[in-house]
């Protein structure tokens, strides 16, 4: 079996999203082939060290969506005659203009845009196909006056209407990147024609690809997202303009609004096309059933963790220590509330006054030098000054003297070279994000068998279930009584650890992740055999699931189109001579 495996902003890029959990799929399915076809998303990603790829990836293809257009193929890039130019303003025109309708029509009215987004998204790959890449038209000067048309259209979005002509060139330049994936030389038969099911990682842009095999090869198209990339587009979209000030904040509303339209259609145009939608969790499953995702067709697959370091951390003795510690492991940003925390552990030391903090920072997957973003440094610094202000008679112990019960250390340096020598020492494990996706060092400390104190932020309750405490973002006394709670009794903050550590291993493992994908990738292919018409002549089951799992394929010439020739087994070519002789007789 053949997968193409569609990412963004992630796998093989060094550094991005979901490397860790892409690199377990494919070389815990050494089984199966995979294609890598992915997406860069910002400069960042240029450099750095690639990691080899294992022996069943077949290959990897590039597009970033960064800097200018790449060249495609020999052809001259976008510069279409009279006829292609009317193929294109009706094709974009449709396009825009269910990006700026506003989503008030009801049921009927949100199915004919959606139907309309996606005529027009399929006409400009069309035309791409035939006639040379999108990105001049997408630049031109047309293309602005139909997208200026369309955001003063009737119905159109009230934010749309007030775009300048700065707005209207951020949006046409970010669409042009944003529909790169439509224009490389990707789905010929050596291409995305050869597969068997299409994985995108993401229901975003990395969905575009699967999206045309579907349409043009019938290929089933599987999303996956334990980050749900519509909401991570909402909040960097926040955050940005949070950033902004006074007018320059008013004057990027039209390009936030347009964006993030353009963004909703398209994760509801890959949910509703997908044969099959998976999520690492309920909040992320949520998100998905409200941007248009079909129920009957929602799985969800917890997220594998490799714990084999953590699972032989010995478990939580129950005894009462003069000085327990409580650690905190992530990254250090704004999102984590490090702030409360601090906070919250100067109100604790109130009830436990030998209480201690261990800040362990991940390092900073952005490539910055150093390792940390600018922010995430300026953040790091402010924590540091609160924590000097908040324990002043041991401030010394920031500079690495004195006994201050705050010390913040890197994982990987020598003060903490490993993870489970971190989680090793806590006694309990806390989180204090007011954002979080799938929260990821909670379900370490379970796997470490420790207890835990987190906000109810994101899929919090769902991975600790009834082995932890949970408490609400923002409250850092509620969060400090939580901590003394289980400090105070050794014997439950014992039980929790065992229970959190049996949980984590039943839900949270690599086996039970790739069981899944196994199975349904199995699923995909048993139906595309059905609906796409793949069995040579009449002869049912002539082609089974299993046929495609073992050996390499060889067949006669006239494989359907677009497919590579498929092997017959022997006991169905043997099965099919025997009727044809009992026929005959």
């Amino acid at each position: 079996m053949r997968i193409a495996l569609l990412t963004e902003g992630g796998y093989p890029y060094p550094g991005g999203d979901s490397v860790a959990w892409c690199d377990r799929l494919v070389r815990g399915l050494a089984g199966q082939e995979f294609e890598v076809y992915a997406l860069g998303r910002d400069e960042r990603q240029r450099d750095g060290a690639w990691p080899t790829p294992p022996a069943n990836v077949v290959g990897v293809r590039t597009v970033p969506l960064w800097g200018p257009p790449p060249a495609v193929g020999s052809r001259r890039r976008g510069r279409y005659g009279r006829r292609e130019r009317r193929l294109f303003d009706g094709c974009f025109t449709e396009l825009v203009r269910a990006v700026c309708a506003a989503p008030d029509g009801g049921p009927w009215g949100a199915a004919a845009e959606a139907d309309r987004f996606a005529d027009g998204l399929h006409g400009l790959a069309e035309l791409a196909r035939e006639h040379g890449g999108l990105a001049d038209a997408l630049r031109s000067e047309r293309a602005l006056r139909l997208l200026e048309d369309a955001c003063r259209a009737p119905g159109a979005l009230h934010a749309a209407r007030a775009a300048g002509v700065i707005d209207l060139l951020t949006v046409a330049d970010r669409l042009e990147r944003v529909l790169r994936p439509l224009s490389p030389d990707w789905y010929g038969e050596d291409g995305l024609a050869a597969a068997d099911v299409c994985h995108a990682v993401g229901g975003g842009p990395a969905a575009l690809p699967g999206l045309l095999a579907g349409r043009r090869y019938g290929t089933p198209l599987l999303v996956t997202e334990y980050g749900v990339r519509l909401r991570e587009h909402y909040l960097t979209s926040a955050a940005s303009a949070a950033g902004a000030a006074g007018a320059s904040a008013a004057a990027g509303l039209p390009v936030r609004a347009l964006l993030a339209s353009f963004h909703r259609r398209l994760a509801h145009e890959a949910y509703r096309r997908a044969a099959l939608v998976t999520s690492g969790n309920a909040h992320a499953r949520r998100w998905q059933l409200g941007c248009g995702a079909e129920r009957n067709r929602l799985r969800t697959v917890h997220p594998g963790m490799d714990a084999s370091e953590l699972t032989e951390i010995d478990e939580d003795t129950g005894q009462r220590r003069t000085d327990p510690l409580l650690l905190w492991v992530g990254r250090v940003e704004p999102a984590r509330d490090l702030v409360g925390l601090l906070h919250a552990v100067a109100e604790l030391r109130r009830a436990v006054p030998g209480a201690r903090l261990l800040v362990a920072e991940r390092p900073d997957a952005s490539g910055a030098a150093g390792g940390r973003s600018p922010k995430a440094a300026e953040y790091l610094a402010h924590c540091r000054a609160l924590a000097a202000q908040l324990f002043p008679d041991e401030a010394a112990d920031l500079l690495g003297v004195g006994d201050n019960p705050v010390r913040f250390v890197r994982i990987g340096e020598p003060e903490a070279p490993r993870l489970a020598d971190a989680y090793a020492a806590a006694d309990v494990v806390v989180l204090s994000s007011v954002v979080e996706g799938f929260p990821v060092s909670l379900v370490e400390a379970m796997f470490a068998g420790r207890a835990t104190v987190a906000t109810d932020v994101g899929a919090v309750h769902e991975a600790v279930g009834g082995t932890g405490l949970v408490v609400p973002p923002r409250n850092p006394r509620a969060l400090a009584n939580a901590c003394a709670a289980l400090l105070g009794d050794p014997a439950r903050r014992a039980r929790l650890g065992a229970a959190a550590r049996a949980r984590a291993v039943e839900l949270f493992t690599v086996e039970q992740n790739l069981t899944a994908f196994r199975g349904i990738y199995l699923e995909l292919l048993s139906r595309r055999s059905r609906a796409a018409g793949t069995f040579h002549g009449t002869r049912p089951f002539a082609l089974p699931p299993e046929a495609h799992l073992f050996g390499h394929r060889e067949g006669p010439a006239s494989a359907p189109p677009g497919r590579r020739p498929v092997r017959t087994p022997s006991w169905a070519r043997a099965a099919a001579t025997a009727a044809v002789g009992e026929g005959a007789r």
